[in-house]
């Protein structure tokens, strides 16, 4: 394996971590409390994992075209494109599913596009160029993100969130 397969499969196993640790939060809440929402402005837990699973195929589906570019279309419409309506369910069996399937479907895409095509430049949202696989650590990192909105969720819900359950032992 060369050095830039390397780099996308380090990548690809960061992701896979990250999105373990999403579905473990998932599993954490309670079904009957995925339709919590701290405010009511904020997203429901059922409404951020559907946004987890959208933003994550779209991620793939751009990153893998060979004329990717962020700023071809608005950001719903890339939505429309990559996940349809496939996470407007709004069940926690169905979304922690979704979790995996599409995951795997995503690492799949971005596997055979190659290493060669994420290490090409995209055009971010900003407008800005920057190499697919930066951008694809930028995703991860927006992961990430939610996946502490859902920790911050359990804790409201009186739960230990799923990291620090797996921490203490």
């Amino acid at each position: 394996m060369s050095d830039v397969e390397h780099l996308l499969e380090d990548a690809l196993t960061a992701w896979t971590y990250t999105r373990e640790g999403v579905i473990a939060e998932c599993d954490n809440i309670p079904a009957d409390q995925f339709l919590f929402q701290p405010t009511d402005r904020s997203r429901t837990v059922a409404a951020l994992a559907a946004h987890i699973i959208e933003s994550g195929l779209m991620a793939a589906g751009e990153l893998s075209r060979p004329d990717g570019n962020f700023m071809r279309q608005a950001y719903p419409e890339f939505i429309r494109e990559y996940a349809g309506s496939r996470a407007r369910v709004t069940t926690k069996d169905d979304l922690v599913a979704l979790l995996r399937t599409t995951h795997a479907e995503a690492v799949a895409k971005l596997r055979d596009a190659g290493a060669l095509r994420l290490m090409a430049p995209i055009l971010q949202f900003n407008g800005e160029p920057a190499a697919r696989l930066t951008w694809l650590h930028h995703a991860i990192g927006h992961e990430e993100y939610h996946r502490g909105q859902l920790a911050l969720y359990a804790r409201l819900l009186g739960h230990v969130p799923a990291l620090t359950q797996l921490i203490e032992g």
